[in-house]
């Protein structure tokens, strides 16, 4: 899949090995990378929400072109469908197997702000 970033901070935050260990600490440094891997090995969106591990789900209702992916528990990492339009069934729900590229949007917890300084969604 294609993976893109909401702002240069965030994605020099996702790809800077030393940063993000300094500003997300050992644990959760791993699992951004883990889910990164995941993101751009992952031929679709749907290949993606088919792994337990990252138990990657839509958010609420206003909101379902965006989806959380875990990382311990606490911590999220927030993607949105790039595609525009995303492609739709006649119901109007998302087609996952159609859905190739996303942007990050990191979430350190519900109420937090995160490091692109918006409010987390988690």
């Amino acid at each position: 899949m294609e993976v893109g970033f909401r702002s240069a901070r965030l994605a020099k935050l996702c790809t800077d090995p030393t940063m993000r260990q300094r500003r997300l600490g050992r644990e959760r440094s791993t699992k951004v990378l883990l889910r990164l891997n995941q993101l751009a090995a992952a031929e679709h969106l749907g290949e993606l929400m088919s792994l337990p591990q990252g138990r990657c789900k839509p958010l609420a209702d206003e909101r379902d072109e965006t989806f959380s992916l875990d990382l311990d528990g606490q911590s999220h990492l927030i993607i949105e469908i790039t595609d525009r339009p995303a492609p739709r069934t006649d119901d109007n729900d998302i087609r996952l197997d159609e859905v190739k590229s996303v942007t990050e949007v990191f979430s350190l917890g519900a109420g937090v702000t995160d490091v692109t300084g918006g409010v987390g969604v988690s």
